[in-house]
């Protein structure tokens, strides 16, 4: 005779956590357009100079403060949109979805460090960094941010809107937004200023759409109890 297991607990994922999109899409949102405003036409087109005598500074200073909130609730958003699709047999595309947005935060991070430090260098003394730190500094997270980081999120939303039309959890005018979504991302977006916003908003209209669904399947549980 076989022992009998007790039965385990399977957490529910709370309503709230599917707002965590929203957040992430206006923070995400709030950043990029924070970085437009302080380097308005890419990393080649400022000087140090330029930088500090402009209220430039502070827009990328308050768009590098948002960041790390910006990265928790991606992640949150990653639980929220995994926890929709539900169990996915292509382990290829799972794995693909779930790579691509670790290492998307991972970038977004790792530019807003470097960009961080670059402005740090001249807190304590008031000078401005010399032409070869600055010159790296700038390009080395502008490069990750929008080279290498936009790329991942094109990967991120691509395997999510294949997923998500294979199972069916998707509509298919979503899937289709997702795929543009995904060709700006990977051929626009690094030569075409403020395209990155494609990305926050395919986020945002993703995360409204879980919710309402969400809230359909609460009322209709509740209908049938």
């Amino acid at each position: 005779m076989r022992e009998k297991r007790p039965r385990q607990r399977v957490l529910e994922t709370p309503g709230a956590a599917g707002l965590a999109g929203v957040v992430f899409a206006l923070l995400l949102a709030a950043t990029i357009v924070l970085v437009r405003l302080g380097v308005p036409a890419g990393a080649d087109a400022i000087t140090a100079q330029g930088f500090q005598q402009s209220g430039r500074r502070r827009a990328v200073l308050a768009a590098l403060t948002l960041v790390p909130f910006a990265g928790i609730f991606f992640l949150w958003f990653v639980g929220a949109v995994r926890t929709h699709v539900g169990a996915v047999e292509d382990r290829f595309l799972a794995t693909v979805f779930l790579g691509s947005g670790l290492i998307f935060t991972a970038m977004m991070f790792g530019g807003a460090a470097a960009a961080s430090a670059v402005l740090a260098l001249e807190a304590p003394t008031g000078a401005t960094p010399g032409p070869s730190v600055w010159d790296f500094g700038r390009n080395f997270a502008y490069t990750l941010l929008v080279g290498y980081g936009m790329r991942m999120a094109a990967v991120f939303v691509c395997s999510l809107s294949v997923m998500g039309h294979r199972l069916g959890v998707l509509p298919r005018w979503l899937s289709v937004v997702g795929i543009l979504t995904t060709l700006t991302l990977l051929f626009v977006c690094p030569n075409v200023p403020w395209a990155e916003l494609v990305f926050p908003g395919w986020s945002l209209v993703l995360s409204l759409h879980i919710l309402v669904v969400g809230r359909r399947a609460r009322a209709r549980a509740a209908a049938s109890s």
